[in-house]
């Protein structure tokens, strides 16, 4: 038996036995989690350069390498099981898969294999149709690869559709905007993927530099999001203490964290902001997490409620669903941008009119 086959059979055992163990007993493999936490960076750079999918990446980064366990991952950085075709002329590794001895791409390093896998994907019409997806169409994209001969593995599709949803992968989409970055801060994906816990990895892993935040810690003096300044309180804290601390009239404190007028100590730890709250958020799309709130996610991005709703057409008792994606910025051409600009003409025609009085 090929290893190629060996490889198949672990994974339809693993995609056959999931469904009987159900998802409350599943808990997610640590391999499987410090590939991700290793490798997202390199993914969603791919994303914003080429626009594969981080998700689909990721997830075939998975299942190719064993989470990167596999003897081919190893020895040449292959991340994605790329031969070496008659087109490569770069190193070369010999290994068992459909048949004994194929020759496969061998790579400098992980971000080599992913900018390579990204390119052959971009450059071949077969695969030409996938880019007509929407990224977060993961199941086309799935089904997409397997038609177009990416792999001979019966279940490719099915495997990389069960990655990506017992690991939400699709929410690292979220985090692909106009620009590469050197590194994206996921520890709140990390931590929504394991908050259940992890399973025992094979094998000994050092995870020294892939380690796993399953608690967010927030800093104990001021700090900011969105650029606003903001601090973490406990549950009890007195609003006015914190009003008189930083100088702030406890009326004015209230409105920039819209609190009820008469609210006077913190029912739950909660994020407080020393300012007021920005119209737009610092990234683009906010994904519903449980048990969140409109409030809780304006209080999160440091974005005003009303501009949340705005932008996503809802009301203050809107029911949100896990996984629903909120617009953290105006669209391109919306309504909402419209109204936004509306407003500041407004006021600057006040300012004017003032002016001449």
């Amino acid at each position: 038996m090929t290893k190629s086959a060996m490889k198949y059979i672990f994974y339809l055992g693993l995609y056959l036995i999931a469904p009987i163990l159900g998802k409350s007993q599943s808990l997610p493999n640590e391999d499987i989690v410090n590939y991700i936490n290793q490798y997202a960076d390199i993914a969603i750079n791919e994303m914003v350069r080429t626009g594969v999918p981080a998700s689909i990446k990721i997830a075939q980064g998975i299942l190719e390498t064993q989470a990167g366990k596999s003897k081919l991952v190893l020895e040449s950085n292959n991340h994605f099981g790329i031969k070496c075709k008659s087109n490569w002329d770069g190193p070369k590794v010999y290994h068992d898969d459909d048949a004994q001895g194929e020759c496969f791409r061998k790579y400098k390093d992980a971000n080599s294999s992913y900018k390579d896998h990204s390119d052959f994907l971009k450059l071949q019409p077969r695969y030409a149709s996938l880019f007509e997806l929407d990224a977060d169409d993961y199941k086309g994209w799935a089904w997409g690869l397997k038609k177009a001969g990416y792999a001979t593995n019966p279940i490719y599709a099915e495997t990389l559709i069960k990655f990506i949803e017992e690991y939400q992968l699709n929410n690292l989409n979220d985090y692909a905007e106009d620009e590469e970055q050197e590194k994206y801060d996921i520890s709140e994906y990390i931590e929504e993927i394991t908050k259940n816990g992890l399973t025992p990895s094979t094998g000994n892993t050092n995870t020294s530099s892939s380690s796993v935040n399953k608690n967010i810690s927030y800093p104990e003096d001021v700090f900011k999001i969105n650029s606003i300044k903001v601090m973490y309180a406990p549950a009890g804290t007195s609003l006015l203490a914190i009003a008189k601390k930083y100088k702030i009239a406890l009326p004015k404190l209230l409105m920039y964290n819209e609190l009820p007028k008469t609210s006077s100590i913190l029912k739950k730890s909660e994020l407080v902001f020393l300012q007021p709250k920005k119209s737009v958020g610092n990234k683009s799309i906010h994904r519903v997490k449980r048990n969140e709130s409109l409030r809780d996610i304006s209080q999160h991005e440091g974005i005003k409620l009303s501009s949340l709703l705005q932008y996503n057409q809802l009301k203050a008792n809107s029911k949100l669903k896990v996984g629903q994606k909120l617009n953290l910025k105006p669209m391109k051409g919306s309504s909402s941008k419209q109204s936004v600009n509306s407003s500041k003409k407004k006021k600057s025609t006040s300012k004017k009119k003032t002016r001449k009085k």
